[in-house]
């Protein structure tokens, strides 16, 4: 469910993403930079605003590390971005559960925060 996650956002396609998303109040979102968002309704909001920039994005994954525990499981990841006119690097926070309903894993939360390039250590 993770690279459905990042297949949705490179695609732009809002179907693809709402299908990753669990749809509830409990639903919260923090892209780098903003405030965090709460409920499926502001988060589905953000993405759609996102997908209307055209500019091409592509994330290469890396330092991924998947833990689950029950119907809980959360992926860490270092997002390395790849735009048209730069790149940056998000060290974000990905929180799925299980449905018991339905037995599919759903996207609760997502937390992303810049990472700032530490300038070389210089040794005298």
């Amino acid at each position: 469910m993770n690279k459905a996650f990042y297949d949705a956002f490179e695609a732009r396609d809002m179907d693809a993403m709402s299908d990753v998303w669990e749809h509830s109040d409990r639903s919260l979102c923090t892209h780098p930079g903003w405030a965090t968002l709460r409920g499926w309704s502001q988060v589905a909001a953000s993405f759609f605003a996102l997908f209307q920039n055209r500019s091409p994005i592509q994330f290469i994954l890396t330092n991924e590390k998947v833990v689950l525990q029950g119907d809980v499981g959360w992926v860490s990841v270092d997002e390395n971005i790849l735009g048209e006119q730069s790149g940056s690097t998000v060290a974000a926070l990905n929180l799925f559960t299980r449905d018991a309903g339905d037995d599919q894993w759903r996207l609760v939360c997502h937390h992303g925060s810049v990472v700032i390039p530490q300038p070389p250590v210089v040794t005298p």
